[in-house]
């Protein structure tokens, strides 16, 4: 089976994007929230990454 990365559904803070990436790299969400607080405070670009995914990245519902 192919992986695809996602944004999620369920469980999601936000928009489901770290917790996609998580599903894709089979980690604990908590741990991608944390390194991507940690990449936004030390460079802001953290915040743009986001949105950017947020906007690029579709979701689980709408993947077939």
């Amino acid at each position: 089976m192919e992986k695809k990365l996602y944004k999620i559904d369920e469980g999601k803070m936000l928009d489901g994007v770290c917790g996609g990436i998580a599903e894709y790299f089979n980690i604990d969400p908590s741990l991608v929230r944390l390194a991507w607080i940690l990449f936004s405070a030390c460079g802001g670009c953290g915040i743009l990454a986001y949105i950017i995914a947020a906007i690029v990245i579709p979701r689980k519902s709408d993947i077939k």
